[in-house]
């Protein structure tokens, strides 16, 4: 039997927040002793619980090989905790922020900060990341942290980012570490303020995209994985940012992966504006994309992003609501039928 691959988007929430819960498997899908399953982020414990019901049912398995969390956020963690409760798992990759406190103690005001008082109030703060190593530690599953350069498998899945040292810089500015000395993000993270939706026109020679997005600390501590299968690779980056993503070109251009002619893109952070610009995606571009986004989620995924990755030939889809799958050397899945990627807009948001 001819080997394949099915990547599978579930739908994440219905209101303003979107969150990822992604799952793929690849091998002799006919034998689910001969496949290989892998969870990217949970979402929300809801879709955790669909996530499991998916790997039952449509893979045929109790069994995940590698289950991912790319960085600390509920909206990929919590539904983690499901799967690792429920089903058999071989390999957890999650970062542990509190087992670098002493890489970053001496950045903190307050003098009676110690290592130790540091790290367990990095691990009180980020409960749900802490919770999936505790699991994960009580059921014997195997844990190692995604820097780039970690490999699974026979190499076929790679980690491209962050560095261990980008990780250490970000974390005394993530959200729910102790007020630091100085805080890179803190005039422009804490910064945005809402305001009303401006509508531009956009067209095919226009760039609207620019180079100045932020985005969270958590946010670009994101794992960003690299699936080569049958010749293609997929790009999985979380909710990677702009300068996160010019470091992962960077490790890619230095390790001769060629990052311009990916088939499979997961558009970061939902589609958000702020996390990719023309430079990123003038270097990672790939001929399909897919964005995890709410169903009711008013900034995602972007038009000006769906627009600028519609310009450089990709085509793109986002769940919003439905479930998506993406196969190779596989029929369509019954109950899925195929759906029409998004149109070209005339007007976007500013």
């Amino acid at each position: 039997m001819e080997n394949g691959l099915e990547v599978d988007f579930l739908a994440v929430n219905s209101g303003e927040k979107s969150g990822d819960a992604i799952a793929f498997r690849y091998g002799n899908l006919e034998d689910p002793a001969k496949q290989m399953v892998i969870v990217i982020d949970g979402g929300t414990l809801e879709s955790g619980k669909n996530l499991v019901k998916l790997i039952k049912e449509a893979y045929n398995t109790n069994y995940v090989d590698l289950v991912i969390c790319t960085h600390p956020d509920a909206d990929h963690a919590s539904g983690l905790r499901e799967v690792l409760n429920v089903l058999s798992v071989g390999e957890l990759w999650i970062h542990k922020p509190w087992e670098h406190s002493e890489h970053i103690s001496h950045l903190f005001h307050d003098g009676r900060i110690t290592d130790n008082s540091l790290s367990q109030r990095i691990r009180d703060e980020y409960n749900f990341a802490h919770e999936l190593v505790e699991i994960a530690e009580s059921n014997k599953v195997n844990i190692r942290e995604p820097f780039a350069g970690l490999k699974f498998g026979n190499g076929e899945v790679e980690v491209l980012g962050p560095s261990v040292d980008y990780y250490r810089e970000l974390l005394p500015n993530f959200a729910r570490t102790p007020e630091t000395k100085e805080s890179i993000f803190e005039n422009t993270i804490r910064g945005f303020a809402t305001k009303a939706v401006q509508w531009v026109e956009d067209a095919l020679h226009i760039e609207l995209l620019d180079e100045f997005g932020v985005t969270s600390a958590e946010n670009s501590s994101s794992a960003v994985c690299l699936l080569h299968f049958d010749g293609n690779k997929y790009l999985f980056t979380g909710d990677s940012g702009v300068e996160s993503l010019k470091k992962v070109i960077e490790y890619a251009n230095n390790n001769g992966i060629d990052l311009t002619n990916l088939y499979f893109l997961q558009v970061p952070h939902h589609g958000s504006k702020r996390n990719v610009s023309p430079i990123i995606l003038n270097a990672i571009k790939g001929e399909v994309a897919y964005v995890s986004a709410s169903k009711d989620a008013p900034k995602h995924p972007s038009k000006k992003v769906l627009n600028a990755l519609k310009k450089r030939g990709t085509r793109v889809y986002s769940t919003e609501g439905t479930n998506l799958i993406s196969v190779h050397n596989r029929p369509m899945r019954p109950g899925y039928s195929t759906i029409n990627p998004h149109v070209f807009y005339d007007k976007v948001e500013e």
